[in-house]
């Protein structure tokens, strides 16, 4: 592990690398021709709302479902490395509806060079990144080094290539409270590494409104979804999960005033939550609007 990283270094020329990411991805967007819905018309700053490509379940074209969320008010999707879909139709599509893919979803998957080259392609800002598991058989502080050491060898052409590496908060076993998820990303000492902040997966063992204020600039983008403690008490621990956005344990007043506190206004919220057909997608983005005072 680096001790020698400059926090406070670290911090500034990652809030001046993620501005630029966010410039350069914002002058392709409005340069591209959009017959959609969706339009560049607010004059305030707004978090986008999107969702994720494999939750759209209507047996549409990779055209119509993008036409679908522009419908819906989405400004943007993210697509899974699993996910398998014709790359030149989402070109396509991004450039007939203006709905944009702004990040490329690689889990854990060890190759972060392909991840970030797809990101490229489709015009997306981010890769989602899983770091690692610990288990009986992977010590924490094996997984901490040798993901440390993947994540740092990928940063330098991530940041050639104007993309981030969002480290996710999930049920891994590692990287358990904001202070160490902190000090992971700063002892990488890349401004194009940071967090994909995920507000549902903290509510079990925490609050989101703390990470997010301890995280502060690291947070690149969010994943939205809910969790209940007492559905976790009564049916089991994943069974949490089983509640609708604004029907759990979530305290979003408090998390829409920890974003405004760290400067999160602009920024990507994508709903991880099961999809489902028109009227599902529509219900999950006034949802998101609820929760998130769109």
């Amino acid at each position: 592990m680096n001790n020698q990283t400059n926090p406070a270094r670290s911090t500034l020329s990652r809030r001046g690398w993620l501005g630029q990411v966010v410039t350069s991805a914002a002058m392709a967007t409005v340069s591209m021709p959009s017959s959609g819905s969706v339009e560049a018309s607010d004059a305030q700053p707004r978090v986008k709302k999107a969702v994720k490509y494999h939750m759209i379940t209507d047996d549409l074209s990779v055209l119509d479902k993008f036409k679908l969320l522009a419908d819906l008010g989405f400004d943007g999707t993210e697509i899974h490395v699993r996910t398998k879909i014709d790359r030149d139709e989402v070109r396509r599509a991004i450039e007939s509806t203006g709905v944009v893919v702004h990040g490329f979803l690689n889990s854990d998957k060890p190759d972060l060079m392909h991840a970030i080259d797809s990101a490229v392609y489709y015009g997306g800002t981010s890769v989602l990144v899983v770091a690692g598991r610990v288990d009986k058989e992977h010590s924490y502080d094996q997984v901490y080094r040798n993901e440390q050491q993947r994540i740092k060898a990928a940063a330098p052409y991530a940041e050639q290539q104007g993309i981030q590496l969002l480290i996710e908060n999930v049920w891994n076993n590692f990287l358990l409270s904001p202070l160490e998820m902190a000090r992971f990303v700063d002892e990488i000492g890349s401004p194009a590494v940071g967090v994909y902040f995920d507000v549902g997966n903290v509510v079990r063992f925490g609050w989101p409104e703390q990470w997010i204020r301890i995280l502060g600039h690291r947070i690149g983008k969010l994943d939205v979804k809910e969790y209940s403690r007492q559905k976790q008490l009564d049916e089991g621990l994943r069974k949490g999960f089983q509640v609708e956005i604004g029907e759990g344990d979530c305290d979003w007043p408090a998390v829409r005033r920890a974003l405004h506190d760290i400067g999160y206004t602009s920024g990507w919220a994508t709903a991880e939550v099961p999809g489902g057909d028109r009227n599902r997608l529509a219900e999950i983005a006034q949802r998101m609007d609820r929760a998130l005072g769109l």
